[in-house]
């Protein structure tokens, strides 16, 4: 295994003048040497990681580091500006760059190298030696921790020297300090009386005073944690501790970076008398600290502030505020933070409950498809398997087809319902969720109905959660009394509540889509389009094809109208980009045309994530232009009066898609305005600023791609 960093990654001069200029001259180094694969996708995903937030800190240092499929062992790269460069630090340029570059599955064991630098980032000798080194190599050594070379001992003895010295005064320090609290008080000069009673006083002696028991310190736990794991992480944990150690306070910190993390010890959290989380993603297991004072900030200000936390941490505890005590945290709101509004959370519920009956739409969706390929459309009258199965007709293996499929569509909207609310209260919501998805399709309230059977299960499982319980019964409230209670107040308001109205709104909704023709067809077309390319598989995006495949369940022409639409406008932004990285690929990266070869295959099956990465790199520009070719797809696809029994496939089921040629010109020629867009946006901004694929427009081969 290479080392983390040799002399020729080093730069002692470095003369970018930005951050992206730095950046690309210390990974060319990286890309000479063979650790990064492929030079602009690895930039590309440094500037995601940098978008996050500035990787500029306190002291000049600049840290721009990622996680990336195009680097092949974990490397740092160390550039010297004499100028300075703008990182995003709060006291002003770097001089001092590491480019950071770990592996996507990098090990353990490289990482926990990378983890002490950037603890020894916080180390004002460090940094200065760094800022004194003349040699490449000398500079490499200092990174790596080897020992100091025979020439630089001298250079470094008297600061070792002047470090053990203040080491050993303050190790004296602490003993005479412990000594003079563990002393007892010297007892008082003798008295007359006293004097005149030696033997007396012999005889009793008086046992000393007891020695005063120094106060216990003020003890802290923190989690620190950033989006790549590699360096915020860590630094963040250097500085708290060290601020801790200035202020007499105990600081424990778990850091959960990208090598894995090691748990608190439970006890070492029970008795602790503050928190601090410095974290930039999920806090893991955050439950484990309810009930104490807990300070929750970004990760930068473990890093640039510790003692101002550390400060809060104490008051907080000296007013006595503490954090909820704990309870269940629901799946989708582990990562929420504090001030994730309603809206967000109710986004993320009913995402977890649609993200669960996809599965079921496209396997059931698939197979009763199938069947009407192999056995017609009557195939739904066909008797049941069970009772009449011929081995050697087509018909009986398409009616086997289509009843399989029919049990898995059964499952739709009560598995919609009981991760919804599964979402909201974890598994205690799975049971009245089911319940309540399940009474909607007995009173044929459908998908709206499972929808909001979900929603009350979880809002009144929560209810109860938050029921004070006596100890004693806490046992059997997750496996009885819940889904008990939720269960008979979610069939109660089901039944006789929501439900009937619900069902009603259904059948409006059903009959107007039976009815759709014309313009109002065509509006429709355009909306669900604009929706499914949107997100590109976000919320939007899902609500639109859950109202699709809510269709399928009772299915009539509006509603095979309605699911055609949405997996035609689907189908293009990835198309569309897959089109317009051949058509003119100097307006992008070398990464993005090897995304777009994939595209095509991607579009093609029905996946709109992917044009993700295309979105990521430049959103402002490509998002409009799916949306404009999505809109048009979905109105023409209406207006052509396609229809499509299938819940997924692309153009793996044109056969059983009716009106199959309009259908396919109405997909290119959404695909064709969307490359359109998407090309003169580009090629605006490539003519007004210089567009940055120009850079990359020649492979590794040094030929030109075609523009």
């Amino acid at each position: 295994m290479s080392e983390l960093i040799t002399a020729e990654l080093v730069d002692l001069d470095l003369s970018a003048e930005t951050k992206d200029a730095a950046a690309r001259s210390l990974a060319e180094r990286m890309a000479a040497s063979g650790r990064v694969t492929d030079l602009e996708g690895f930039l590309a995903d440094v500037a995601a990681r940098e978008a996050q937030m500035p990787t500029g800190l306190d002291g000049g240092i600049g840290i721009p580091h990622c996680r990336s499929t195009h680097v092949t062992e974990p490397t740092l790269a160390f550039g010297r500006s004499a100028s300075g460069i703008d990182f995003g630090a709060p006291d002003g340029p770097a001089d001092l760059i590491f480019l950071i570059a770990a592996p996507a599955g990098g090990d353990a064991d490289h990482l926990s190298i990378l983890s002490t630098l950037a603890r020894h980032l916080m180390d004002g000798e460090f940094t200065g030696a760094l800022r004194s080194a003349t040699e490449p190599g000398r500079a490499a050594s200092l990174i790596r921790g080897d020992a100091p070379e025979a020439g630089a001992a001298e250079a470094t003895g008297a600061d070792a020297t002047g470090a053990d010295e203040a080491g050993a005064g303050e190790a004296a320090e602490e003993p005479t300090t412990a000594a003079a609290e563990a002393t007892p008080p010297a007892a008082p000069e003798p008295s007359t009386p006293a004097a005149a009673e030696p033997m007396a006083a012999a005889a009793e002696p008086t046992p000393p005073e007891p020695a005063a028991q120094p106060a216990a310190p003020f003890r802290i736990v923190a989690i620190t944690s950033c989006p790549t794991g590699i360096a915020h992480t860590y630094m963040a944990a250097e500085s708290l501790e060290k601020a801790g150690t200035a202020a007499g306070v105990e600081v424990f910190v778990e850091t959960q970076g990208s090598a894995g993390f090691k748990r608190l010890d439970p006890q070492l959290v029970a008795d602790a008398d503050g928190v601090i989380f410095a974290h930039d993603v999920e806090v893991r297991d955050k439950e484990r600290f309810a009930g104490k004072p807990i300070v929750d900030v970004g990760v930068k200000a473990g890093i640039n502030r510790p003692a101002e936390l550390i400060a809060e941490v104490r008051q907080k505890a000296a007013r006595g505020e503490v954090s909820a005590p704990a309870r269940p945290t629901a799946p989708m709101d582990k990562g929420a933070g504090a001030t994730d509004s309603y809206a967000t959370r109710l986004r993320k519920w009913l995402m977890t409950g649609v993200s669960y009956m996809v599965p079921f739409v496209a396997a059931g969706g698939l197979l009763i498809a199938l069947a009407f390929a192999i056995g017609g459309y009557t195939i739904n009258k066909a008797p049941s398997v069970a009772d009449h199965f011929v081995w050697t007709e087509a018909t009986s293996w398409a009616a086997l087809l289509f009843q399989i499929g029919g049990v898995a569509f059964g499952f739709l909207v009560p598995v919609l319902a009981g991760f919804i609310a599964y979402g909201m209260a974890d598994r205690p919501g799975l049971v009245p969720g089911f319940v309540g998805g399940a009474i909607a399709l007995t009173i044929n309230a459908g998908f709206l109905g499972g929808l909001i059977a979900g929603l009350i299960a979880g809002a009144v499982v929560m209810a109860i959660q938050r029921v004070t319980i006596p100890p004693v019964l806490r046992g059997i409230m997750p496996v009885v009394v819940i889904p008990l209670i939720s269960s008979v107040i979610v069939g109660f308001l089901m039944f006789l509540v929501v439900g009937k109205p619900v069902a009603a709104l259904q059948k409006g909704l059903t009959d107007w889509l039976s009815g759709l023709s014309g313009a109002n067809a065509i509006i429709l077309g355009a909306i669900l389009g604009l929706m499914m390319c949107f997100d590109l598989g976000g919320p939007l995006n899902k609500v639109a094809y859950a109202f699709a495949v809510g269709g399928l369940a009772n299915p009539n022409e509006g509603s095979l109208k309605v699911m055609a639409a949405v997996m035609a406008a689907g189908m293009v932004p990835p198309l569309a980009m897959a089109l317009a990285t051949t058509v003119r690929g100097r307006l992008f990266t070398k990464a993005e045309r090897e995304n777009g070869k994939a595209a095509w295959v991607l579009g093609a099956s029905f996946i709109t994530e992917g044009a993700i990465p295309f979105a990521a790199a430049d959103p402002l520009r490509v998002i409009p232009s799916a949306m404009a070719g999505g809109a048009v797809t979905g109105a023409l696809s209406m207006a052509f009066g396609c229809t499509l029994r299938a819940p997924h496939g692309g153009i793996f089921v044109v056969p059983l898609i009716g009106q199959p040629l309009l259908y396919l010109l109405a997909i290119a020629i959404g695909t064709c305005v969307s490359t359109a867009l998407v090309i003169l946006l580009k090629g605006l901004r490539g003519a007004s600023a210089g567009s940055p694929a120009d850079t990359s427009a020649s492979d590794a081969s040094g030929v030109t791609v075609a523009a």
